[in-house]
């Protein structure tokens, strides 16, 4: 199935024009829901809740309007490229078939991109949890690089089955002119290149790591830093992480990842800097600074008495004042202070 030599573009694979020719509704073929697969290691979640429930309803009412796009995978087995959620709600509405699209010749890179770029354009970026949005962007990444020239991102693959009763010859013009000019990743995401160098960073946590910043456990640049901190300490810090439940912010994150860096963090290392007891700030023994209001100054003080002499002043005033205390109300260092 894999096809040797760079990577094509959008318009490379699905053509420059982006409506829906007869010859290319023909090419709709009806595939059994059980020869359907989905990709390999497929990035997205797949809909829950409300809004697969409205996707089933509105398939049980007007079928699968959109045809999926799919590769041959093996003998009457075809690997989902676009419309894993169709296949999925069109399977629980109880659909034995869906209208399918089938992709000839496509290398892996390619149908990464087509998996990525579907995705990402039918739902923004935006709506993405923050491990869809770092798998989205090193897929991206690693299909430019292969390229070795900037992708150009069309939505060609699903104005090939826009419904008729839609102005479809409108909208493709509009979505082509925008999605065709030569622009960096950063510019198509609205990201700066910091942002996307970030995001592309937490693709090295552990799973569970990085479950814990979709579930907004861990906030998203405390989990940058963690990213670089090996893989099996990152382990080390899910465990305890998950035994004490423990919280990690920026602070605990550098902690960890400036020690990882010069060395290894032991187990205890790692638990005493997430209960916070390493790191955490100490007391110091130096007295509170504090100022005499002038107010009090002018009442016991002429204004040509200098600062030395009103220091001198209130310092014996302190001392006869601690020196008629009873015993019990002096702490030991008020007393060697006075001694």
């Amino acid at each position: 199935m894999e096809t040797k030599g760079k990577v094509r573009s959008f318009a490379d694979i699905f053509g420059e024009d982006a409506t829906l020719s007869s010859k290319q509704q023909a090419g709709v073929t009806e595939i059994e829901i059980s020869s359907l697969v989905p990709f390999a290691n497929h990035p997205f979640k797949l809909y829950e809740g409300e809004r697969l429930n409205d996707m089933v309803t509105s398939i049980k009412e007007l079928g699968v309007i959109l045809p999926v796009v799919v590769r041959l995978k093996d003998n009457n087995v075809y690997e989902i490229l676009s419309g894993h959620n169709r296949v999925n709600a069109a399977k629980i509405a109880g659909l034995e078939k869906v209208p399918s699209i089938i992709k000839e010749g496509l290398s892996d890179e390619e149908a990464n991109l087509i998996v990525t770029e579907t995705n990402l354009l039918q739902r923004s970026f935006s709506d993405l949890s923050y491990s869809e949005r770092a798998i989205a962007l090193s897929m991206h990444h690693k299909a430019i690089k292969q390229q070795g020239k900037r992708n150009d991102l069309i939505n060609e693959i699903e104005m090939l089955s826009k419904p008729n009763n839609i102005n479809a010859q409108e909208t493709v013009s509009q979505v082509a002119k925008k999605w065709r000019t030569h622009e960096t990743i950063g510019q198509q995401y609205n990201l700066s290149k910091d942002t996307i160098a970030r995001y592309l960073r937490l693709t090295e946590l552990v799973p569970e790591l990085l479950e814990r910043v979709d579930n907004a456990e861990i906030a998203f640049i405390p989990a940058v830093a963690l990213s670089f901190i090996k893989k099996a300490e990152q382990q080390d810090i899910e465990r305890i992480l998950t035994e004490n439940n423990f919280k990690i912010d920026m602070v605990k994150a550098d902690i960890l990842r400036s020690n990882s860096e010069m060395g290894s963090i032991s187990s205890d290392r790692i638990y005493a800097v997430l209960s916070g007891e390493l790191g955490k700030k100490k007391k110091s023994n130096k007295p509170i600074p504090f100022k005499i209001k002038p107010k009090v100054i002018s009442r016991f003080f002429s204004q040509e008495q200098k600062p030395a002499e009103i220091e001198e002043v209130i310092e014996k005033a302190l001392e006869l004042y601690f020196s008629s205390l009873p015993e019990t109300t002096k702490s030991s260092e008020d007393k060697e202070d006075i001694e």
